[in-house]
């Protein structure tokens, strides 16, 4: 089978997409019919999760049914409510004697800024976007958990850029597939690191009598951020950004290499957002396991990063114009 370059790539995953396009919001559910060994790695310093304490390597269950990246801020961790019930529906859980219990774990982004603060994923949302899964190659963009997502917030909306959800896979080698699903919806700057040239992110621009930035297009936040202006308003910031996403692969992971794939996944964050993981943005990567492939775990912690720059990049290549920010993605 062609690859798709995708996270559906990896045998067993499965992803849906549900969505608001007035509201700019929306849901991604990454689904694992038959279950899936997963670690996760919570990283930004303020997060919204559901479901995180079990994925410690040392509690009982061993496998989740789905994971859910949603928006919607913490309202949004409903969602997970509606894909629990289509999994129950479909017999799927775990079996406790008297009922099989679907395991969804969840993590959410702030996107109440963007389109309107009064909509946001719920369980009838969650429960379309698992019903939708597929194996088929998930779009990009403008869909989904990347329906209300953006970039370079440090004076807020006005200066900042549309940004989305993106998927990248990798073949590498020995049967051993690793894909990668991402939300971006950082604080900071996403930076190429091939060429260290930032690619979506806050713009130069006035923001009432303040100017930001120089003649560049891009204002460059690190920059920013030694600035007087910078200094003046890092107190004033808002917790409203995040990374969110999921790396898979078919090998055979326990739940503490699950977990240490997760953790080896974050280096892309850090490789392709400038700055990332700060107390403003609430970073969370999922780790998965679906097959029973032999491979060494440092070697797929290694590419999951890889997938995962890929997934990033292609999550602002692929953002279209939205709620009045610009995108880099044009039909």
């Amino acid at each position: 089978m062609k690859r798709a370059n995708a996270i559906t790539d990896v045998r067993g995953i499965e992803v849906g997409h549900a969505q608001d396009e007035e509201a700019l919001t929306g849901c991604t559910v990454i689904l694992c019919r038959k279950g899936a060994v997963a670690g996760v790695d919570v990283r930004g310093g303020a997060p919204g999760t559901r479901e995180i304490e079990l994925l410690n390597p040392v509690n009982l269950v061993e496998k989740v049914h789905a994971i859910v990246l949603a928006g919607g801020s913490a309202f949004g961790l409903d969602a997970a409510t509606g894909v629990m019930r289509y999994l129950e529906e479909q017999k799927i859980g775990f079996n406790t004697g008297v009922a099989k219990v679907p395991i969804v774990p969840a993590a959410i982004l702030y996107d109440l800024n963007l389109g309107r603060a009064d909509v946001r994923p719920d369980s009838g949302m969650g429960y379309q976007a698992a019903a939708s899964a597929s194996s088929r190659a998930p779009i990009e963009g403008n869909t989904g958990v990347g329906m209300g997502a953006s970039v370079g917030k440090m004076f807020g909306g006005s200066l900042s850029m549309k940004a989305g959800v993106g998927t990248a896979s990798m073949d590498i080698g020995g049967g051993v597939t690793v894909g990668a699903l991402v939300g971006v919806n950082a604080w900071g700057d996403v930076v190429d690191p091939q060429t260290n040239q930032i690619l979506a992110g806050l713009r130069s621009g006035k923001v009432g009598p303040l100017r930001v930035g120089k003649k560049d297009y891009f204002a460059d936040t690190i920059r920013m951020m030694q600035s007087t202006v910078g200094r003046g308003i890092l107190n004033l910031a808002t917790r409203t950004n995040t990374v969110i996403g999921v790396v898979g692969t078919n090998a055979k992971l326990t739940k503490a290499q699950a977990t240490k794939v997760a953790q080896m996944a974050q280096d892309a964050v850090a490789r392709t957002i400038r700055p990332a993981h700060t107390l403003l943005d609430g970073d969370v990567i999922f780790a998965l396991s679906t097959g029973t492939r032999k491979a060494d775990i440092s070697t797929i912690g290694a590419f999951a990063a890889e997938v995962m720059v890929e997934a990033i990049l292609r999550a602002v290549r692929k953002a279209a114009p939205a709620g009045g920010l610009p995108g880099l993605y044009h039909k």
